[in-house]
């Protein structure tokens, strides 16, 4: 189970359901761009970054 470097707290790159408590929260992603899209991960807890990554996208790929 991945962990947040900073608060130690567990979290997951899926959308969880959080109803029972025993599922880590989903990484908050941040998304900016047109073309290229920028993503910042950050933590659920503690809004720490946790990293950054890009793809390109839109009409040319086919992707959101």
């Amino acid at each position: 189970m991945p962990k947040c470097p900073y608060c130690k707290q567990p979290v997951t790159l899926e959308k969880t359901r959080r109803e029972t408590g025993d599922f880590p929260e989903e990484v908050h992603k941040e998304v900016v761009g047109l073309v290229k899209k920028e993503i910042m991960y950050s933590c659920p807890h503690c809004d720490c970054v946790l990293g950054f990554g890009f793809f390109f996208g839109g009409l040319a790929t086919g992707r959101p």
